[in-house]
């Protein structure tokens, strides 16, 4: 059995690790111009649309994208579309707490309150619209996520707001989501370094070169 010691000496340099691989990807998303990053998220839009487990989900959530991230603005114009349920993050600051709350309609983004980390998301007195897990639970779970590695790796920005997440959705009686990670081809690494805790995603869309 290992000593607490070395427990916490463990944590620290997966800590460093994790921080480093965040600082370098952070720099190479930097340098992606904003012609590049559209192609790249118009590619995987289609790849998504035409996807057997995209097309076989009903209930589905998908995070509104910041601009370091794919735009998934044309895949939740497509759930719509085609009739499925959309559900979008609210992210309690301070904490690793995350709901999944329903979206009306690609119009309805617009009626979203713009939070201090600029990202678009219900404002904490809407209570009307429905939680996924309070309801029928979700089929299908598009992550984002700072860099990915080809075992299915996943380096989030460190709060853990998705792993928490798939921890209650396991607890649902529908079970555990289909999971599939958008990446720019540039978020994707030789290793992602993970604890015993960090989720692994089922299937991560980049463009292969």
């Amino acid at each position: 059995m290992e000593r607490p010691a070395e427990d916490t000496e463990m944590a620290a340099a997966l800590w460093a690790a994790k921080r480093a691989l965040r600082g370098e990807l952070r720099q190479r998303l930097r340098a992606l111009g904003a012609a590049e990053k559209q192609r790249q998220s118009r590619l995987l839009a289609r790849e998504v649309i035409g996807h057997p487990k995209y097309q076989e989900s009903k209930r589905i959530a998908i995070f509104l994208s910041m601009p370091d991230e794919i735009q998934t603005e044309e895949i939740i114009e497509d759930i719509f579309k085609q009739g499925k349920e959309c559900f979008i993050p609210r992210y309690k600051p301070h904490s690793n707490h995350m709901d999944m709350l329903k979206l009306s309609s690609a119009e309805d983004i617009s009626s979203l309150t713009l939070t201090s980390w600029n990202i678009l998301q219900p404002s904490d007195d809407d209570s009307a619209r429905e939680e996924a897990l309070a309801g029928g639970g979700l089929d299908l779970i598009f992550m984002p996520g700072l860099g990915f590695d080809k075992k299915g790796n996943r380096l989030g920005r460190g709060k853990g707001y998705y792993d928490t997440y798939l921890e209650r959705c396991m607890k649902h009686p529908s079970g555990k989501p289909y999971t599939i990670a958008l990446a720019f081809r540039e978020q994707i690494c030789e290793s992602v370094p993970v604890a015993e805790n960090d989720v692994q995603v089922d299937e991560i869309l980049y463009e292969h070169c």
